[in-house]
């Protein structure tokens, strides 16, 4: 994305290099993202929009889609790739040769609308993924949390009006994208954090809203937006998370997983920026989910 672009490939390698130091890499599977298909995109985003987004590719230099997202010439193809490391989680959970998955990816998704890229996101990768388990495994009830510290506006508009689908989410507010704090319904439990908020008001906020709204709506299958940019460390926004909120929401939402999901999660990665802080918290949310 350019130079002192936050959103850098140094965050994928953040993330390994710490499974790696944690001794944990090697007990993980590994798999390497297909790239998804049309079919697959079609389900979330309209027709004439996939078909921008591959036109707009540069072979040479970048091309902006909007002030925050730009494409060079790599980034098309690891936008499929993303979006396809999700579809190929869900099918290996869905089938039983994992019990959870997490998908160590870039661009992140949870911006990208119908029809509109946004905040670094090209195609709503988490998205992709929950329309492909009522799709193709014939799913009725899928929940999504996002714990990003930025709304994820995208995931929201492509599904505000599909009951199917539970979107569980806290963002600071007010703050990028600017939505989310007068939304909601039954399906969608937007809580927003003000500035400054930390540990104390993001438990309070999925013990009292996301918990109950679960319990009640007993989701099939879990996915996960996780974006480690709340963290305290992280200057992108002014929430003061800490690595063991990472670790403890994991563990409320397996528990959701293993009571209504048959234990199946699938994580994708959003944002987090500081690149120590990224890597230590993903390493903490994979250490939960992986049980080691």
């Amino acid at each position: 994305m350019g130079a002192d672009h936050p959103e850098c490939p140094a965050r994928i390698h953040a993330i390994e290099d710490q499974l790696i130091a944690s001794g944990l890499f090697g007990y993980l599977q590994h798999h390497e993202a297909p790239e998804v298909t049309r079919e697959q995109l079609l389900r979330v985003h309209d027709a004439d929009y996939v078909d921008a987004i591959k036109s707009a590719a540069p072979h040479q230099g970048s091309v902006e889609l909007d002030g925050d997202t730009t494409m060079n010439p790599f980034t098309y193809p690891a936008a499929l790739r993303a979006a396809g490391a999700v579809v190929m989680a869900v099918d290996l959970v869905m089938q039983g040769q994992v019990e959870n998955a997490f998908c160590n990816i870039r661009p992140p998704g949870h911006h990208a609308e119908k029809a509109q890229a946004m905040g670094f996101c090209i195609f709503n990768n988490v998205a992709i993924g929950v329309a492909h388990a009522l799709a193709a495994h014939g799913l009725s009830r899928v929940a999504i949390a996002d714990f990003d510290v930025h709304h994820g506006n995208g995931t929201e508009n492509i599904f505000r009006n599909d009951p199917r689908v539970m979107l569980c989410s806290t963002f600071q507010h007010p703050f990028y994208p600017y939505k989310g704090a007068d939304s909601g319904s039954e399906h969608i439990i937007n809580v927003p954090l003000a500035a400054g908020a930390g540990s104390m008001e993001f438990r309070e906020a999925v013990t009292n809203h996301w918990l109950p709204a679960l319990e009640k709506f007993k989701p099939e299958l879990l996915l996960i937006s996780a974006g480690f940019d709340a963290h305290w460390e992280d200057d992108m926004s002014m929430l003061r998370f800490t690595d063991a909120d990472y670790s403890w929401v994991t563990e409320q939402l397996k528990h959701v997983a293993e009571r209504h999901g048959h234990k199946r999660i699938v994580s994708t990665l959003e944002g987090g920026y500081e690149l120590h802080a990224l890597g230590r918290c993903a390493m903490a949310h994979i250490k939960v989910l992986s049980g080691l």
